[in-house]
């Protein structure tokens, strides 16, 4: 079976820097960072080609991809003590897209998927609800923009809105 998932964190990678053109260039790059024995906190990459497969076969994934990813998470979600999508102590991901070669115009990063209006509970628990909340605020702007192509100036527009309405200058207010 082909294998599309390579996992890295807590000073084991399945791959390294040798591997740019299967993993891409931040793939490679904290994988190498993990096998060094840097801190870097674990997590998983989806192999460069997935791409290519998806964009061939008109949206569709290679079979087993779900399977691996959804092996590779849960051991990420071992790993930190977190479960994603777990209301009481919610994972929380950041995606990020890694060409073998940087390229304008790539999918910028997604930070604190797995958020939603029950896991942000979690969240403030554990980080105060002013952070959990402003957190929140920031995974919808940036899944609207990067995911979903809403234009982030309408997201800013609104928060604007809000913020004059309220009397206050600061996002986090």
């Amino acid at each position: 079976m082909k294998r599309y998932v390579y996992s890295f964190g807590g000073g084991a990678a399945d791959g390294g820097a040798d591997m740019r053109e299967t993993l891409g260039g931040k793939g490679a790059n904290l994988a190498e960072m993990s096998r060094l024995g840097l801190p870097v906190p674990p997590g998983f990459t989806i192999a460069a080609e997935v791409c290519g497969h998806y964009n061939e076969n008109d949206g569709a994934f290679p079979s087993g991809l779900e399977e691996e990813v959804a092996d590779a998470l849960r051991a990420v979600e071992t790993h930190v003590g977190a479960k994603f999508g777990d209301a009481g102590n919610p994972l929380l991901l950041s995606v990020r897209s890694g060409a073998r070669e940087s390229m304008p115009g790539m999918m910028d990063t997604v930070l604190d998927l797995g958020l939603n209006d029950a896991t942000v509970e979690g969240l403030a628990r554990g980080g105060g609800e002013r952070f959990a909340q402003d957190s929140y605020r920031r995974f919808i702007q940036m899944f609207g923009d990067v995911v979903l192509g809403v234009d982030h100036g309408a997201f800013e527009d609104i928060l604007q809105q809000r913020k004059d309405a309220r009397g206050v200058c600061l996002d986090t207010d």
